[in-house]
């Protein structure tokens, strides 16, 4: 999880995290795959409701909206709005960082600019995750 609020997640990155959790799970919980028991019953056992993706994108969230506080000077906020100069590939541009958070706003109903308001912003965003 370290690093996380940076990672640009795709769809196969996010299916190797998953696995990676259930793995953990179903190793700690002590259920092998030949048992044939599925995730969303070992989930319940363990009293989780969310996958690690969820708490991901609530990091991802969290920073996108400290950064968006900062001042216009700060490095990080630079960053953040920097575009390359240099030509890009043919066909269609891989998604970036700021796409995958404007897709986690979109589904916690947040807009942008919300996030100057740290009381409305953090329910948004949604609680930690519970550690078994």
């Amino acid at each position: 999880m370290y690093g996380s609020k940076t990672w640009r997640l795709t769809e196969n990155n996010k299916r190797r995290v998953e696995a990676t959790e259930m793995d953990a799970l179903r190793r700690s919980s002590r259920i092998s795959r030949k048992e044939k028991i599925r995730n969303v019953t070992i989930r319940q056992q363990i009293g989780l409701e969310e996958t690690i993706v969820k708490e991901i994108e609530q990091n991802r969230l969290t920073w996108c909206g400290h950064v968006q506080r900062m001042a216009e000077e700060r490095l990080p906020k630079i960053a953040l709005k920097w575009m390359p100069k240099q030509k890009r590939a043919r066909g269609r541009p891989k998604k970036n960082w700021m796409e995958g958070i404007r897709k986690a706003m979109n589904e916690r109903i947040l807009s942008e600019g919300q996030w100057e308001d740290r009381k409305q912003w953090s329910p948004g965003v949604g609680q930690r995750r519970k550690t078994f």
